[in-house]
């Protein structure tokens, strides 16, 4: 795993200095080495974290006049490495790096294609004087840029770029309307007007023609005639097990998050069948009700594991808000962050490579809102003045702080119940629907601004035949947007962050296509959830952890709220904090009412406290920064 950055100026020579300032600013991601390519008008840098061919894989790699920079791993490059010996090509390292490089020589921008894995690359083809972007299907590495005519600088991570030194840094309002309600900025928006993101699964080329964009993959859709349930499982398993063996293989330590979910545990179980002792890691709260200790040692004894845990209390998450900021670079409202960030600190002290379960609630319709889809399709029906009612009298019920409690899960799905079917998922994950914002935000955006990139993915999905208001459209949804803003955001920045290189078996290519063309009732009922991939794991993950409830990754919001987090709350939403962006009338009267318990709003809270800490950091580093260019 490693961080990348560069410079293209086809009129004049790169700012080299800006590039090696942008490449220094990505030390955490790649702590073991640097490299620099400056030739013509191309100046590339490079961090790396050495996890294969510890000595061939440097870069900046050049062969036959192209130059790459590479984030990530390449799972399939053995086999693609003897295809294209085959064809003709040399190789002179083990390193999937070069692969990478020749399956461009070979086969252009269409490489991507070929290119199974986790990935942002940057390619500079001297002899056509055009430098390539991409990223990998589904978003798991960063890549930022920002274009100005004949000049664009790139890299991994937005610090990188504002530590260049000629990088916009005003905040684009759009994008802050699209955070309060997504609780992340959803590509291809960065925070900022002047930097963009390289949208997943797409290609970008840079040259004298200009700037432009490709998609080179989609998700499929369902099959018309999938295997049955029986076959569609065992294919699942064994697709799984596969994944699970090739993000194994590295030439440093390896484990695997084990939180003693039936994600997490079913990658620890699947890599107990090809490494032994497997090493797992867990971490622990002294708040019971989202503490998972128990169940990470249970799946642990089961599996026999060589399993390490520490327990935390809240004060610990609480001291590491500064620098999980900072580590954000944007404003980021998932809370189960500051849990991963430790967990990856605590897990880097002992292996340099860690496997996680993430994806298999988003492939295998594993969330909450999924089992709330259709009785919100027969309750949406209702007259309005009935659903107005229910809500008022779901209003009445008493606000608890407990992780998922009955009032906050009341709540939330009224709150769902009306909006338009594809907005749905959205408006019961997000911070604050369009009508709640125009009563906070000095300069209010409009609906379609808002949700732009939701609505794009549904009329992407209904071009492809995905029926609106369907739950594959939903499985199109937290594939496509939440997956990619946020669950990928948060293991990429909190890993890299302690430099720990995190894989995750089941956004495998093959896995994914797979479940994709599975029709949605396979993993969803009227009661359960992951009805496919539990069945798959029968007799491979204990019984009680397949029949466990969910329980997600996180943190005590609501009663730190009005515990040890209050005097920060008090201070940053004050009226003079505020000023610039917010009305501070609403969201004072949001913060009393939470504090007193009439109402449980550690969503709102919670996504306006992070912007707020971002503002204030980013600002400062922001003044900084420009000191120094």
């Amino acid at each position: 795993m490693c961080g990348i950055a560069g410079e293209i100026n086809l009129l004049q020579a790169p700012d080299l200095e800006g590039v090696r300032r942008m490449t220094r600013a990505l030390t955490h991601r790649g702590p073991d080495a640097d490299g620099f390519f400056i030739e013509g008008p191309a100046a590339l840098g490079h961090r790396r974290l050495s996890i294969l061919d510890l000595e061939g894989g440097v870069q900046p790699m050049v062969r036959e006049g192209v130059a790459l920079v590479f984030n990530g791993q390449a799972y399939e490059h053995d086999s693609l490495r003897v295809h294209l010996r085959e064809l003709g090509h040399p190789f002179t390292t083990r390193s999937d790096t070069e692969v990478v490089l020749r399956a461009y020589l070979q086969w252009g921008e269409d490489c991507f294609e070929q290119i199974q894995g986790m990935f942002a690359v940057a390619l500079w083809d001297s002899r056509t004087r055009r430098l390539l972007l991409a990223r990998d299907r589904l978003g798991k590495k960063p890549l930022y840029y920002a274009l100005t005519g004949s000049r664009i600088i790139f890299g991994s991570e937005l610090k990188a770029l504002l530590a260049h030194g000629a990088v916009e840094r005003s905040i684009d309002p759009v994008s802050v309307a699209q955070y309060l309600a997504s609780e992340y900025v959803p590509a291809p928006r960065s925070i900022f007007k002047g930097v963009r993101k390289l949208p997943a699964a797409h290609v970008a080329v840079f040259d004298a023609s200009g700037f432009r964009l490709r998609r080179y993959w989609e998700l499929p859709t369902p099959a018309a005639r999938p295997p049955s349930l029986e076959d569609a499982s065992a294919e699942l398993l064994s697709l799984l097990d596969a994944a699970v063996a090739r993000r194994l293989v590295a030439d440093v330590p390896v484990g695997v998050f084990l939180s003693g979910g039936v994600d997490s545990t079913a990658i620890a179980a699947l890599a107990t069948r090809h490494m032994k002792p497997l090493r797992t890691f867990s971490i622990g709260f002294t708040e019971e009700s989202f503490d998972e200790t128990p169940w990470s040692l249970l799946a642990s004894e089961r599996l026999g594991t060589a399993h390490v845990f520490e327990k935390l209390s809240g004060t610990a998450c609480v001291d590491l808000l500064p620098e999980a900021v900072a580590s954000l670079d944007e404003p980021f409202a998932d809370p189960s962050f500051l849990p991963t960030m430790l967990l990856s600190r605590f897990t880097r002290k002992s292996v340099k490579v860690a496997l996680s379960g993430d994806g298999g609630d988003e492939l295998f319709a594993g969330y909450d809102p999924f089992l709330a889809h259709r009785p919100a399709s027969l309750l949406s029906k209702l007259p309005r003045s009935l659903l107005s009612l229910l809500s008022g009298a779901a209003g009445l019920l008493p606000s608890s702080s407990s992780n998922m409690s009955f009032d906050f899960r009341v709540k939330q799905f009224l709150r769902g119940v009306d909006a338009s079917p594809s907005l749905r998922h959205q408006t019961w994950i997000g911070a604050l629907t369009p009508a709640e914002l125009a009563g906070v935000l000095l300069a209010p955006q409009p609906a379609s601004e808002i949700y732009r990139e939701v609505i794009e993915e549904a009329e992407r999905g209904a071009r492809l035949g995905v029926a609106r208001g369907s739950v594959d459209e939903a499985l199109r949804f937290y594939l496509g947007r939440y997956l990619a803003d946020d669950i990928l955001v948060k293991a990429d920045r909190a890993s890299m962050s302690a430099s720990l290189e995190l894989r995750a078996p089941f956004l495998d290519t093959h896995v994914v296509e797979f479940a994709a063309r599975l029709p949605w009732h396979y993993k969803l009922s009227m009661r359960k959830t992951k009805v496919i991939l539990k069945r798959a794991l029968r007799g491979i993950v204990p019984d009680e952890i397949l029949g466990r409830p969910k329980k997600g990754f996180g943190i005590p919001v609501a009663a730190w709220i009005r515990g040890p987090l209050r005097p920060l709350f008090e201070e940053a939403l004050s009226e003079r904090e505020l000023a610039g962006f917010f009305d501070p009338v609403p969201v004072r009267l949001m913060l009393s009412r939470h504090l007193s318990g009439e109402a449980d709003l550690r969503k709102p809270l919670w996504t306006l406290l992070m912007f707020q800490l971002w503002r204030k950091q980013w600002s400062a580093q922001s003044s900084a920064l420009q000191a120094v260019a």
